[in-house]
């Protein structure tokens, strides 16, 4: 029987102040188990304080899974993993919702927050492993703790790899890489996991060389094949809640670095009033991501994201028709596939008029033409 041994293994290791790693695990289990056990309890003992205390336990082999896009803990006994493949519902199970939560909450520890009864939600990024946490514990979620880990994944894609995947068919990419060196200014926009990074990366990479690529992101996911491609990263606060730098603080800087053309890698909040500024004082070809259903629901999303930033209906709308030109639709398939849906344009009262899509030319088609001349 483990679970006495796990205990006296784990007060050991929560008193000892020093860092868990596997050494200092193993260590604790041979000291603990005083050779009265055998030799197969004190293996189990140390596989379950390894999960425990190592990396983020037994999801770590889903995490280190190159085609996995997030990992779901909903219940001890339903983790769901979500990639190439959709979202399935794996083996992996924990003993009780207390082995959860304790991952949950080293794990949030590890990210620089704290999650206790007083602070029942967390929201970070996992040092150094492109991982954010999102984690709530009773009795806001009343079932028990749930645990969502998005593994993020560096946009390396180019156009003609997304053209491969089955993304888009070959004069589509000729298409876009036109839009790009029209140096016309564009949103990508999708769910969640629809690909829209993966495709802002790979039209980055096809900008003029001589260009300098201001990017400023909430993480650093975007890596496109460029030589002049500087990036800023958004800084949360720490935990006694100060030291936070904004992505809407970094556009400011980004202003100031002479940049050719300015990149936000996700617009999701206040930053979206200075990215339409930057793209009307001379930043052609800006470009970012925005999550939105349709490219219909874009400008009613730009609205309430202008707003935040204190600027109303009318004066986004004054800006939007000259700063933006174009909406590039991801929309993720059911069978995991992530396809360019439709190119969409601004029409003069700001609506989005559809211009292309997979089966030909659209409404806008024309208008689009005449943008690309």
């Amino acid at each position: 029987m483990t679970t006495p041994l796990v205990d006296r293994v784990r007060q050991r290791l929560a008193g000892d102040g020093s860092e868990i790693t596997p050494a200092a695990v193993a260590k604790a289990v041979r000291s603990e188990s005083g050779g009265v056990l055998a030799d197969a309890d004190v293996l189990e003992a140390l596989h379950i304080l390894r999960q425990e205390f190592v990396g983020a336990g037994p999801l770590e082999p889903l995490l280190h899974n190159p085609h996995t896009t997030d990992v779901l803990v909903t219940a001890p006994d339903q983790v769901w993993v979500d990639g190439r493949n959709g979202l399935h519902r794996t083996a992996i199970t924990f003993p009780d919702d207390a082995a959860v939560r304790r991952l949950a909450q080293r794990l949030a520890v590890s990210a620089g927050r704290r999650l206790d009864e007083a602070s029942p939600c967390v929201d970070g990024w996992l040092p150094g492993s492109g991982v954010r946490l999102h984690a709530v514990l009773p009795p806001v979620a009343p079932d028990g703790t749930c645990l969502s880990l998005r593994v993020l994944r560096p946009a390396v894609h180019n156009l003609d790899t997304l053209r491969a995947l089955g993304t888009f068919d070959k004069p589509t990419a000729h298409l876009l890489r036109r839009i790009v060196l029209a140096r016309l200014a564009f949103l990508v926009v999708g769910g969640t996991g629809s690909g829209k990074t993966s495709l802002l990366g790979a039209l980055l990479g096809c900008v003029p060389r001589e260009q300098r690529i201001v990017c400023v992101e909430d993480a650093g996911e975007l890596r496109p094949d460029h030589p002049q491609f500087v990036r800023l990263v958004a800084r949360p606060p720490n935990v006694e809640g100060a030291g936070e730098i904004t992505v809407r603080e970094l556009v400011r800087q980004a202003l100031r670095m002479r940049p050719d053309r300015i990149v936000v890698g996700e617009v999701r909040g206040a930053e979206v009033c200075e990215l339409l500024s930057a793209l009307n004082t001379g930043h052609d070809g800006g470009a970012g991501t925005l999550h939105a259903n349709s490219p219909a629901e874009v400008p009613a999303r730009l609205e309430a994201l202008a707003a935040l930033g204190g600027l109303d209906r009318q004066a986004l709308h004054s800006q939007l028709g000259a700063a933006l030109h174009l909406v590039l639709h991801m929309r993720r398939a059911p069978d995991g596939t992530r396809k360019l849906a439709e190119i969409g344009v601004f029409g003069p009262d700001n609506r989005v008029i559809p211009a292309w899509r997979p089966d030909g030319w659209q409404e806008a088609g024309q208008q689009l033409k005449e943008l690309l001349c």
